[in-house]
């Protein structure tokens, strides 16, 4: 009934009545009216529909209305945060009591264009403190808890039997009880992380801020212990035995939750056999049991500067499940011929059983590759891996062809020591055995997608919308103030436009920062039911089939080919249980997936921090990737960013020039903006708070000569 519902309120610029939606429904039953307006309620709580002041209902994308998460700064106004939009600016007048993290609804209340959003909250939807973490202390015979994060201005009482085993110094995760008068809230240990000063504290804490815990619950632990170390006899029948074919994985060097193998052929027709043989997770985890539940609430396994948070306990990602050398494992296996153009003119998808023959990292599989230098060990494999990066070449040169975008942007890899201590940060490689193995995912992902979709079945979806037009074109705007014109027909439907603009961007001093600027005017990807296609890519048909063990929708994925194809269910039953079920789930991964990256980056700045803690008074060369009313960004080589803040410019008034993005001098017309070279002193740094702040040498010169 819900999906009627909503095809009736999504098919109508229209705002109904229960009693006309009873009506449209045909419902007669007591029991089905009730059961329609549950559905209502939840729609409304979900914020999938608006409820309006005339007690009728309409879908929430044809009201007047905004909805999102309020992010409250510390001065007291907010930003609410939208999917596939500008924020809008809520001054503190207009927050109506919304506190950060609440969902709220908005109206704007600006029309000017050219201006920036802004907006009141009209409610608060649904009131979510989230995970609030901090310091215990006992503070004059009252024990309480100083939050991380500064935002949080409440004052915080605890509940007296959840102190017991807390001692000053403790950090500490809350569960919130309930709100109390005074701005005050009530709250109880949940969960004592360690002491301020324990090793690695300072990482956990950003782990349960961000929704995700390192520790499994006992009880999932013991049912995966348990599980069996080996491939047992039982385990292998119906599968096809690849355990005589010499399959390989290529990962990182610190790689130990191993998803993928290859292996490849050149056959007598002059095409390639291409096999990509994932670990197949969905055989040991199963609905109805508590492994399960917990993947699906994690969601995803999350990867920090010096440990990963796992999606499953290591005796799945690091033991069964993982393709480690020279040990049978369980895998669902996706076997392509293609041809010398690229394309997939056959494939099978099956389960099977394999034995990798070697564990190879991309930095020796490189050397191979791109210095022709054979590691020991590698001697056996080397004409097989050169075969790869042949027929990596073709399919990357076919996907280049179709428009697909390569924003070419670097990443900062943070090295540390054993005790969690940042020694240097450099730029992670991506060389050509990281770029084949990406294309063989991409090809795989892509052929088990089109199988499915034909199919006309429910299944998971990688999606990646078509950017909106008016960011494409203020991207554009702005660099043309640059000085830079894009030449030809510029059409944002196809991949091939943004491809274009990139490409003549290429050579460009500041092109890293501009690449990451139109990666930001994207629309982000995300996991859906319905296929729209991944734009990125420039792919019609795409999912995520290649990383089950670190990836909840993989693991549905290898679930729906095994229910489809090989156990042959197609039933009525199982399609409205999977058409009902999908949504929900796809929803949820795509939230785990922006707390896993929001917890990834908070933890690189802080390291990014620490890390220039130990710089202070040291000169670097960077180029200004951001200017903004209060200063300007410069980003370093290897992707540390730093503020200087215009107070700290001197020798001039700087004004900011928003058409430009830029700051000028009042009197010398000095102008600094995005992407020009300058050279900095790291003037102060903070782990605590995660920022960085840099001073201009020139200018520094300038006053000190005055």
């Amino acid at each position: 009934m819900k999906d009627k519902i909503l095809n009736i309120l999504k098919e109508n610029d229209k705002a109904y009545t229960s009693v006309e939606l009873k009506d449209i429904l045909g419902l007669n039953t007591t029991e089905e009216i009730e059961e329609m307006l549950s559905i209502l309620n939840e729609l409304e709580s979900n914020l999938t529909i608006y409820h309006t002041n005339k007690d009728k209902y309409m879908a929430f994308e044809y009201s007047h209305l905004k909805k999102g998460k309020i992010s409250v700064s510390e001065k007291g106004f907010g930003f609410i945060l939208m999917e596939n939009e500008e924020d809008i600016h809520v001054n503190k007048e207009h927050l109506n009591g919304a506190m950060d993290g609440d969902m709220v609804i908005a109206e704007i209340i600006n029309v000017n264009t050219g201006a920036k959003k802004e907006g009141r909250v009209l409610r608060v939807a649904t009131r979510d403190y989230g995970v609030i973490v901090g310091e215990y202390i006992y503070n004059n015979g009252n024990p309480t808890v100083i939050p991380k994060d500064k935002k949080i201005k409440q004052k915080i009482v605890l509940t007296k039997e959840s102190i017991k085993n807390a001692v000053d110094g403790h950090i500490v995760v809350l569960n919130f009880i309930k709100k109390l008068e005074n701005n005050t809230i009530l709250a109880e240990i949940k969960t004592i992380i360690g002491h301020k000063n324990d090793v690695g504290v300072d990482v956990e804490e950003i782990v349960y801020k961000n929704n995700f815990s390192p520790n499994f619950p006992d009880d999932v632990l013991e049912e995966a212990s348990k599980l069996p170390d080996r491939v047992l006899e039982e385990d292998k029948i119906g599968r096809r035995d690849l355990t005589d074919l010499t399959i390989f994985t290529i990962d990182g060097d610190d790689t130990k939750d191993i998803d993928d193998a290859v292996s490849i052929k050149k056959l007598d027709n002059g095409n390639y056999e291409l096999g990509v043989h994932i670990a197949d997770v969905s055989y040991y985890v199963k609905p109805g049991t508590r492994l399960y539940e917990e993947a699906y609430e994690r969601g995803t396994s999350v990867y920090l500067v010096d440990r990963v948070i796992p999606m499953l306990p290591h005796k799945l990602s690091n033991g069964i499940c993982s393709l480690n050398p020279n040990v049978e494992r369980l895998t669902q296996s996706c076997v392509m011929e293609i041809d010398p153009k690229g394309n997939v003119v056959s494939h099978e998808i099956f389960e099977s059983v394999i034995k990798s023959r070697i564990q190879m990292t991309y930095k020796k599989v490189n050397k191979w590759l791109d210095e022709g230098i054979v590691e020991e060990g590698y001697e056996t494999f080397k004409d097989d891996l050169s075969l790869m990066k042949e027929l990596a070449d073709i399919i990357r040169k076919r996907r280049e062809s179709r428009g697909a975008i390569d924003f070419d942007t670097d990443e900062a890899k943070i090295l540390a020591d054993e005790k969690g201590v940042p020694i240097d940060v450099i730029l992670r490689d991506r060389a050509s055995g990281e770029k084949m193995i990406e294309d063989f995912m991409i090809i795989a992902n892509e052929t088990v997608a089109t199988h499915i979709f034909y199919m006309e079945l429910p299944f998971i979806y990688r999606v990646h919308g078509t950017p909106k037009e008016e960011k494409i074109n203020d991207f554009l705007d702005f660099i043309g103030t640059l000085g830079y014109k894009i030449t030809g027909k510029i059409n944002i439907n196809y991949p091939s436009s943004i491809e274009n603009i990139l490409m003549q961007l290429k050579d460009k001093k500041e092109y890293k920062i501009l690449s990451t600027l139109m990666l930001r005017a994207m629309q982000k990807a995300v996991y859906q039911k319905e296929n729209i296609g991944h734009f990125g890519l420039a792919s019609k048909i795409y999912t995520h089939f290649t990383s089950p063990i670190r990836r909840f929708p993989d693991t549905t994925v290898h679930r729906l080919l095994r229910t489809y194809l090989y156990e042959n269910d197609r039933s009525k039953k199982t399609i409205d249980y999977f058409n009902e079920y999908l949504p929900v789930l796809t929803e949820h991964a795509s939230l785990k997936e922006r707390e896993a990256i929001d917890c990834e980056r908070e933890v690189e700045d802080m390291k990014m921090a620490e890390y220039m803690m130990s710089h202070i008074g040291e000169e670097f060369t960077g180029i200004i990737s951001g200017v903004t009313s209060f200063g300007m960004f410069v980003q370093l080589p290897n992707m540390i960013e730093g503020l200087v803040h215009i107070s700290d410019i001197s020798g001039d008034y700087y004004n900011y020039d928003e058409k430009t993005m830029s700051l000028i001098g009042q009197k010398n017309k000095r102008r600094y903006r995005i992407g020009d070279e300058v050279t900095v002193i790291c003037k102060s740094a903070s782990k605590e708070e995660s920022f960085i702040d840099f001073e201009l040498k020139d200018e520094k010169n300038i006053e000190e000569e005055n």
